[in-house]
């Protein structure tokens, strides 16, 4: 059951039969860096069903339309479509695939509660992401590292209404399969993972990746305490004992529970960089970020990673407040001040 791990930037893995009605699809993604999101597709005697549909582009239809062919279903052969969360490499072609077949599209309400329905013009688009920098105490100066000429011209399209809404714990209706959702929020507020209890096989969409960790975003729809919020959905999956994890990105893999310590020594080490970071004195998002270690140097980084980087900061320290050891100080911008029972 475990793939084979492919470094980042390689060819697209195959279309696979995994189990006996259950196949892999890569679907490819316009990004730079990961190079395809995996579609999950489910058998059934009424039709196919499939977790996740991919970027909403032409080549990653044709390439659900292949991969589909090849489990021997058509388009027209769907019956419901899962996105495990409304991000656009997982969410954006549902729409389409729903026109095109009359399938059922399914999410968790929190999700669904700030799914952007309506066109968004770039410039709103910049314009939001640069307050965000701002308020995290971002020079001025770097507001110029991303401008119009970074993001696309014509609007960005809305994303599809889902028809069912899937609550944590509900039993999908996909035919001969016992297929149960699991709430993970933190990488988005209505993520969800998937459990298949007869082959305890989990499907973790972007919450438990074998070589990343996935963004925790900070700020807007992400909740009060996203990095809190997934830390603890952590615990919710390691409770299942999958023997075998198909993630949405990179390669399916066994040992969910080592995986898990990793993930959580990593946030742990993160804990400990803001600390440091804050030892010296009080300071903003920005120059907490500033002295995280990130993949690259601080000055290497640009563009949108570095806002990236600033929006996990953040999630830090949200949660480090809630456990007592920072607090926010209002201003223009906040700053964060460690609290005297952590030596600040």
């Amino acid at each position: 059951m475990t793939g084979v791990p492919r470094p980042a930037g390689s060819l697209r893995p195959e279309v696979e039969r995994l189990r006996p009605g259950l196949w892999s699809i890569p679907v490819p993604l316009p990004t730079a860096g990961l190079t395809h999101v995996f579609m999950y597709l489910f058998e059934t005697d009424h039709g196919a069903y499939v977790i996740d549909s991919g970027w909403d582009t032409d080549e990653a239809f044709a390439a659900v339309e292949r991969g589909l062919a090849a489990a021997g279903y058509a388009v027209t052969d769907l019956r419901g479509i899962i996105p495990t969360h409304m991000h656009p490499d997982h969410y954006g072609l549902a729409g389409r695939l729903r026109e095109a077949s009359g399938a059922w599209i399914g999410l968790h309400p929190a999700d669904a509660a700030v799914l952007r329905v309506e066109p968004l013009h770039p410039a709103d688009l910049l314009r939001t992401l640069n307050e965000a920098m701002l308020r995290a105490g971002a020079p001025p100066e770097a507001m110029r590292e991303v401008t119009a000429q970074h993001l696309p011209r014509d609007p960005l399209p809305g994303f599809a209404r889902p028809d069912i809404l899937i609550e944590d714990g509900d039993r999908l209706d996909i035919p001969g399969w016992d297929l149960r959702a699991v709430w993970t929020p933190g990488h988005s507020p209505g993520h969800l993972c998937f459990w298949e209890p007869v082959n305890r096989l989990l499907l973790s969409g972007d919450h438990v990746l074998p070589r990343i960790t996935p963004n925790i975003p900070f700020g807007g729809e992400a909740g009060d305490d996203p990095l809190g919020d997934y830390l603890r959905s952590l615990d919710k999956v390691d409770a299942l004992s999958a023997t075998a994890t198909l993630p949405a990105h990179e390669y399916r893999f066994d040992g969910l529970s080592e995986r898990v310590e990793q993930l959580r020594r990593h946030h742990e080490q993160r804990f400990a960089e803001v600390r440091a970071a804050l030892a010296g004195g009080p300071a903003t998002g920005w120059e907490v970020a500033s002295q995280m270690r990130w993949s690259r140097p601080w000055d290497e980084i640009e563009g949108f990673v570095r806002r990236s980087a600033v929006s996990e900061a953040l999630a830090h320290l949200r949660a480090l407040e809630r456990r007592g050891v920072v607090h926010e100080r209002p201003g223009e911008p906040p700053t964060w001040w460690l609290t005297a029972s952590a030596g600040g």
